[in-house]
């Protein structure tokens, strides 16, 4: 069966950059100030994931996303995905986003996983970046500590082994990703049957690329979750505002207490799954806005 090229995810310029983490694929639009967009890890992760956000954004920024290493257009060759290599590519997006907007400091909202690889940015390079928005973050679920070695993660070689095995990595890939469980996880990510059929439409296309599997293989094998990130929130200075919805398969938030009484920390609790944007996006939207503005605080709530 022929594999249908892969299309823009959204709307503006595509450009693509060398750098530590490979070849990185990166769209852009409108003009501003410097905002950049980062999707989640999953299976059939890609920019189409902050469609939405891109579109509203662009309109009030210069407006930046990429795809992460192992994703979309940019390099999804056979080597490790770690924290270290997706933190590296969004320490690299500086310089693009330099060139185009100067010395000016970015804002930066990233998506569930990919919070804790912009945190891990921001805790290193705190100079760059103006404020987070982190989106059903990991890192938060449960009672356990997470303040291990600096650089540890979960990772698990022996699993990783087994789902790769002499040859069927891919055919396992091909299994998790057919249309009809594309659509199931995304259904238990909204917490709803209803779901943003364009994203959905591009996950499947996204999966069929050549070397899909290889990254989505290490985020089964928990090489991308990061043992340590307790210590790199509570690092960050700088404003974050974290939201998150109430329904679906990220809903625990109890870790949250960490942060809940720093300063520099706001919070929202949206009636939505995990992509609130998508659900309410005239709500998410002007909360978000204010929170850029900084004119007034974003209120916390509880679900």
């Amino acid at each position: 069966m022929n594999t249908p090229p892969l299309p823009p995810a959204v709307p503006g310029e595509r450009f693509e950059f060398d750098s530590a983490a490979g070849r990185i694929s990166a769209y852009v639009a409108g003009q501003g100030p410097p905002l950049l967009l980062v999707h989640s890890v999953n299976a059939a992760a890609s920019v189409a994931e902050v469609r939405t956000l891109f579109e509203h954004c662009g309109a009030t920024h210069t407006v930046f996303a990429l795809d992460l290493p192992g994703y979309g257009f940019s390099e999804r060759s056979d080597r490790d995905y770690t924290p270290r290599l997706m933190t590296d590519a969004l320490l690299a997006m500086r310089e693009p986003m330099r060139r185009r907007c100067g010395e000016r400091p970015v804002d930066a909202l990233a998506v569930s996983l990919a919070s804790e690889f912009l945190a891990r940015a921001a805790m290193e390079s705190p100079e760059a970046w103006r404020s987070l928005a982190l989106v059903s973050p990991t890192g938060f679920s449960g009672p356990r500590s997470r303040r291990d070695a600096p650089g540890s993660t979960q990772a698990m070689p022996w699993l990783y082994r087994a789902l790769r095995g002499p040859g069927w990595g891919g055919a396992l890939f091909r299994a998790l990703t057919r249309p009809g469980v594309i659509r199931y996880f995304l259904q238990r990510t909204w917490g709803a049957k209803d779901i943003d059929e364009q994203l959905w439409r591009y996950a499947v296309i996204t999966t069929r690329q050549p070397g899909a599997e290889y990254a989505p293989l290490h985020f089964l094998a928990g090489s991308m979750f990061s043992t340590d990130i307790h210590i790199v929130y509570e690092q960050l200075s700088l404003p974050v505002w974290m939201s998150h919805g109430v329904r679906g398969d990220f809903v625990d938030y109890r870790g949250k207490r960490l942060v809940e009484g720093r300063p520099n920390w706001r919070f929202d609790v949206l009636p939505t799954g995990a992509l609130p944007y998508f659900e309410v996006p005239q709500q998410f939207n002007a909360t978000y806005d204010t929170f850029l503005r900084g004119k007034v605080a974003v209120q916390a709530a509880s679900a």
